[in-house]
């Protein structure tokens, strides 16, 4: 049902806190996506499986199939979400919520249930599951467990390995196979997953893996110019596939590399001309669970924004127009997080925090 314009008026009116605004997480905020996150962690129904059922034995519910992330409706969700949990008990120890955080990844994060994950991979039509975006936040996830020296991180990390090895497998038996890019507003973009996964192996000291996504990245990308940004967004994007791809090349080029191809890739950015990237995409309805991927869209728009313009000098006249545009991507997608609808309040917390704490940006 479409939600009425003055409910929507009401959600848009409700106070972001004077952090948030200014693009940092606050305790307060912080607290607030982690319960959001703790609410969906063991809700295992609605639920959205992917799986190829090779008979009725594979009929199974989704704790049995998936024990670590069967909640959040759908296992990438799920992963984020643990994602998303682990880095607010980093940032913020002292949340109220932290002691019930730490019980609750506990019990998701044992050997036998990330084993059991990692086996589900082993099965020949099994092997595309998730590919490449869950893949991607499992990784992220391994690399955030990896980079916090807390004892409980460490196990989890221990237990989390054999899945994370069967994902790393995987990246470099499918990498040198795919011919094309995916150049999507949704979960199959190649850009966001290459981003994510060489942020991973570069954390991770995976010289192999880091050289491999830097080759595909040149390939896929290096020759791009004129990207029409009037072409986005689509209906139900929850990512630019555009900014996907400068966010990932200001990873892969250096400093004057990069500055070229952004010369190339936006020509008008220099002129302050983002085309469609300028303005926040509108979201008409926030129980439909397709249209709601537009508040994401706000979210990753503003984060691959913070990321690009981090890439370029102080004085670089094209941060200017960036700066202004993640700012009003990043309030409008804040605006929507909590909506009392579990269409989206099952992943958008994750898209929040990632933006606010520049997960995928260099540390200043």
């Amino acid at each position: 049902m479409k939600v009425p314009s003055s409910w929507l008026a009401v959600v848009a009116s409700l106070p972001i806190s004077a952090a948030l605004a200014g693009g940092a997480l606050d305790p307060g905020s912080a607290e607030k996506f982690a319960r959001l996150a703790l609410a969906g962690l063991d809700r295992e129904y609605p639920n959205k499986p992917g799986e190829v059922l090779r008979g009725p034995e594979d009929l199974l519910p989704p704790r049995a199939m998936h024990p670590a992330f069967f909640g959040c409706f759908d296992w990438h969700s799920s992963v984020h979400g643990h994602w998303m949990l682990v880095r607010l008990l980093r940032l913020h120890p002292e949340l109220p919520v932290a002691a019930e955080i730490r019980e609750r990844l506990a019990a998701h994060l044992t050997a036998g249930n990330l084993a059991k994950e990692a086996t589900y991979f082993e099965i020949k039509e099994n092997k595309s599951f998730e590919r490449m975006y869950g893949w991607a936040w499992a990784l992220r996830l391994a690399a955030e467990l990896h980079a916090w020296d807390d004892p409980d991180a460490r196990q989890w990390a221990l237990h989390f390995e054999p899945l994370e090895q069967k994902l790393v497998e995987l990246t470099k038996d499918y990498l040198p196979r795919l011919t094309y890019p995916v150049r999507t507003g949704v979960h199959p973009d190649t850009a966001f997953a290459l981003a994510q996964i060489l942020d991973y192996a570069r954390t991770v000291k995976d010289t192999e893996l880091e050289q491999l996504i830097i080759e595909r990245a040149r390939r896929y990308y290096a020759d791009d110019r004129d990207y029409p940004t009037q072409y986005e967004p689509s209906g139900e994007d929850f990512f630019s596939p555009g900014l996907n791809v400068a966010d990932l090349m200001r990873r892969v080029l250096s400093g004057n590399e990069f500055s070229r191809w952004l010369d190339d890739y936006l020509p008008g950015l220099r002129r302050g001309r983002l085309g469609g990237w300028t303005t926040p995409a509108q979201v008409s309805d926030l129980s439909d669970p397709r249209i709601v991927h537009l508040v994401g869209l706000n979210l990753s728009r503003a984060w691959t924004m913070q990321g690009i313009t981090s890439a370029l000098p102080a004085k670089d006249r094209r941060r200017a127009a960036l700066e202004r545009a993640a700012t009003a991507h990043r309030e409008a997608g804040l605006r929507f997080v909590s909506s009392g609808h579990y269409e989206g309040e099952h992943w958008l917390a994750t898209f929040a925090v990632y933006c606010l704490v520049a997960a995928g940006s260099p540390a200043p």
